[in-house]
C-alpha cells in the first residue's frame, strides 16, 4: 500500500501564495512519478503538474506556467506544489497522486495508481 496526504491548502487573497505538501508513506513513490491534480466544485478533475523520479522532467498545464512550482525531495519522501500569484479560478480540492510510470508527461488520471484525500485551496478576490 501506498499512502499520501496533502497539506498546505487554505484561504488566500488573490495574488498570494501557497505552498502543498505530498507526504508518502509505505511504498512511497519507488521510481514512479508523481503529478497534482485540482478539482473545482462541479467540474472534473483536471492535471496541474508532474514530475518524474529523478525530478529532471517537469510538466505543467498551460493555465499554471510561469506560477506555480512542482519540486520533490527523495530523502523525505514529498512532493510540493509551490503556487504564486494566485487567482480566483485556482480555487479547487488539490489532489497529489503517483503514476504508474517512472517517467513524467501529462497525465490523465488513468496515468495514476494512488491518491491522497485532497486539500482545499481557495483563492478571495
Amino acid at each position: 500500500q501506498v499512502h499520501l496526504v496533502e497539506s498546505g491548502g487554505g484561504l488566500v487573497q488573490a495574488g498570494g501564495s501557497l505552498r502543498l505538501s505530498c507526504a508518502a508513506s509505505g511504498r512511497t513513490f519507488s521510481t514512479n512519478g508523481v503529478g497534482w491534480f485540482r478539482q473545482p466544485a462541479g467540474k472534473e478533475r483536471e492535471f496541474v503538474a508532474a514530475v518524474n523520479w529523478s525530478g529532471s522532467n517537469i510538466y505543467y498545464t498551460d493555465s499554471v506556467k510561469g506560477r506555480f512550482t512542482i519540486s520533490k525531495d527523495n530523502g523525505e519522501n514529498t512532493v510540493y506544489l509551490h503556487m504564486n500569484s494566485l487567482k480566483p479560478e485556482d480555487t479547487a480540492v488539490y489532489y497529489c497522486a503517483r503514476s504508474k510510470y517512472s517517467y513524467g508527461g501529462y497525465y490523465t488520471a488513468g496515468d495514476m495508481d494512488y491518491w491522497g484525500k485532497g486539500t482545499l485551496v481557495t483563492v478571495s478576490s
